[in-house]
């Protein structure tokens, strides 16, 4: 499979002829009426195969670097200026995505691309972008890890493409109609095969969770900071749905994300008088932004206007800080970087 040819991983059968149906009626067709008739459509469709491969098969250059320089201007030293698309193609993110610790902040960033950014992306960067993307559905298709995160990244994608398609002209859309369309297809197609994703049942002769005292699963449900992996883990065994219905461990989990404020605006009590913190936390994750967790990030370094990536196992050994840094103090330099503020770092 070439770079950037996330088409080419999803078999064509498997996106069917109903797949097209759904992508041709909520895109193509306008308020006068449809556009393509059954003869144009055919056309349309082996164009849009023919103008993806095309682009497809277009010499690209990709980057596995572990730093990058984020200068917003030119100096005498170091000419023009990094951008949202540069820092993408250049930052090993292949990489980091089979990295357990980096895997969700990697996903995370790419939703938020995909709400804001895609049409800030250069061609080649949107090539990387699709090309990543590609790769983490195929690694949950293929360990099943994770797929929760995966489908919400889809589903915003897809409503990103669905707005810029039909607004053709309107917006910035960077590349042929036909590409968009194309990847649309297989963003659909991917939806389509995580939705069908069978769990297969561990056979296991050990220890099991089920195994496990009660304290111990108690004390496993309490350090979980995502809600819903809390209610998934309760559907495994009538004992884990009973710890995960306690109101404390609710309590804790709306006390770790939100502050007291926002609970006396949004305040769910029952019929006997009792706070519903499950409840509580689900509402108040419409509201506001719950507390970010991740293994790994990128970091900053302040005094070189760096961004990098940290090898924790080389600084451990060699006290490398992951970058040539200057600072007498290169710890002390250094800011975590979330993926909201790695996009803030490109708006000059």
């Amino acid at each position: 499979m070439s770079l950037g040819s996330p088409c080419f991983s999803v078999p064509r059968s498997h996106v069917g002829a109903k797949l097209h149906g759904v992508s041709f009626s909520l895109i193509l067709n306008s308020e006068d009426g449809e556009i393509f008739n059954n003869e144009e459509h055919e056309y349309a469709s082996k164009k849009r195969k023919k103008d993806h491969f095309r682009n497809d098969t277009n010499t690209q250059s990709f980057y596995r670097e572990k730093w990058i320089y984020v200068h917003k201007e030119s100096t005498k030293e170091r000419h023009g200026y990094c951008t949202l698309g540069e820092a993408f193609n250049r930052l090993d993110f292949s990489s980091a995505i089979q990295d357990i610790r980096r895997f969700n902040y990697v996903v995370k960033l790419l939703q938020l691309i995909a709400k804001s950014q895609l049409t800030s992306l250069s061609g080649v960067a949107q090539k990387n972008y699709f090309n990543i993307l590609d790769k983490i559905v195929q690694k949950v298709l293929d360990d099943h890890h994770n797929p929760r995160l995966i489908k919400d990244l889809l589903q915003d994608l897809s409503s990103t493409l669905c707005i810029l398609i039909r607004g053709v002209g309107k917006s910035v859309l960077v590349g042929n109609i036909n590409i968009w369309i194309c990847r649309l297809e297989t963003i659909l197609a991917w939806q389509q095969q995580l939705q069908d994703l069978q769990m297969t049942k561990q056979v296991n002769n050990g220890l099991t969770l089920s195994d496990l005292p009660l304290h111990m699963l108690n004390n496993i449900l309490y350090r979980f900071s995502d809600g819903w992996d809390i209610i998934t883990l309760g559907q495994v065994t009538p004992t884990l749905y009973m710890l995960s219905e306690d109101r404390q461990l609710w309590k804790k989990l709306c006390q770790y994300h939100f502050a007291e404020k926002q609970f006396c605006r949004h305040l769910i009590l029952s019929e006997k008088g009792h706070i519903e913190w499950k409840l509580m936390y689900f509402a108040l994750q419409k509201h506001y932004p719950a507390k970010e967790q991740y293994g790994d990030t990128l970091h900053f370094c302040r005094h070189c206007s760096i961004l990098f990536w940290k090898d924790y196992h080389l600084a451990l050994l060699f006290k490398d800080s992951g970058h040539p840094c200057t600072a007498a103090d290169p710890d002390s330099c250094f800011t975590p970087v979330s993926p909201q503020h790695f996009i803030d770092l490109f708006k000059f």
